[in-house]
Order: C-alpha cells, then structure tokens, then sequence
C-alpha cells in the first residue's frame, strides 16, 4: 500500500488558504480516483482508492498542521507503510507560485507540519511534493499562509494542484525518480 497525505489545517476558516494547498492536490486525487474520505480514529480523514493495481491511501490529517506527523506515523504504523512509500504534499514559501519541487529526503525549513512529520517518523527520508506559494512581500508569513490566494493567483494555483496530483500519480505508475525528473522546475 503507498500513502500520499496532504498537509493542511481542518475546518471552514482555512478551506483555501495557502497552507491547505497539500488538502486541495490530495482531494484533487480523491476525485479522479473516485474515492471517499472517511474519519479515522488515526487522527485523519482517510479515502482508499485503487490506482492501476496499486491500493494507494490519500490522508488528510484532522489535527492542526505543527501536530500532522501524527497521523502520518499511526497510519504508517497500523497499516504496515514503509517509509519509501508515503509521500507528503505541502506548501513551500520558497518557491513561486505554480511551481512544483520533488524531493527524496530534506529538512522541515520552517515548515511546522513538516518539522512534526520528521519527529513522528524520526526521519527526514522521506518523499515530498512541494507546492510554491511564494513568500508575502511584507515578510507577515502567518497572516500569508493563512490567507486566500487572490483572483490573480488561483488560476496558476489550480494548474498547480492538478500538476501536483499528476505527480503523484506518476510516482504510483513508475517511480519516485522519474516523477522527478518530469516535474521538477515545472513552472505553471
């Protein structure tokens, strides 16, 4: 079983901001795979669809992002996931908006769900799909990843989320490397 999980915060006030963007590429594959979230008592919303042949678990974590590792490690742990095949979806204020950055293994850089990631797993190899959602101009990074993209970025943002999902799928086809390859500097 692989596990693709999407970092975001639960609940209406953060449907959209920048920080769910992991949510959104995550309920973008849940749709194309025709899947449905359920609650768990893992500390996620979870849906369990079939891709070519392989059973691939989406998550959304149902606690707040500086506690996503969590979730991430009891699903890993009660489903027997190996490391090599989960991979985490998440904004990053390092790169622009629509462009994607795969990576094999890396530190959390400021980032709180991933930083809980790294301490659940005890572990930074692990895989990760980054979406740009570049940095506020007034370095107010709070209110910035809390906020809503405005109507001049959401449509890169939507082509965004459906490169990021097609990534994903790649990986799940053929292999991490090669999702690289085909995606990475991929600007929208």
């Amino acid at each position: 079983m692989k596990m693709i999980v999407g970092l975001g915060n639960v609940g209406k006030k953060y449907e959209g901001t920048r920080h769910n963007i992991g949510f959104m590429v995550v309920d973008e594959l849940n749709q194309r795979l025709g899947g449905t979230f359920k609650l768990t008592k893992y500390n996620g919303s979870v849906s369990t669809v079939l891709f070519k042949g392989v059973k691939v678990m989406l998550v959304k974590p149902t606690t707040f992002m500086n506690e996503s590792g969590l979730c991430i490690r009891q699903l890993a742990d009660y489903y027997e996931i190996a490391l090599e095949d989960i991979v985490v979806i998440y904004d990053d204020l390092d790169l622009p908006i629509g462009q994607l950055r795969l990576r094999q293994k890396g530190s959390a850089g400021g980032h709180n769900g991933i930083k809980s990631t790294i301490q659940h797993l005890g572990t930074q190899n692990f895989k990760r799909i980054k979406v740009g959602i570049t940095r506020p101009i007034d370095g107010n990074i709070v209110n910035w990843v809390l906020g809503r993209f405005s109507k001049a970025e959401q449509t890169e943002v939507d082509v965004a989320i459906k490169t990021a999902a097609d990534a994903s799928q790649s990986w799940l086809a053929t292999d991490f490397i090669k999702a690289m390859n085909q995606y990475n500097q991929t600007s929208i």
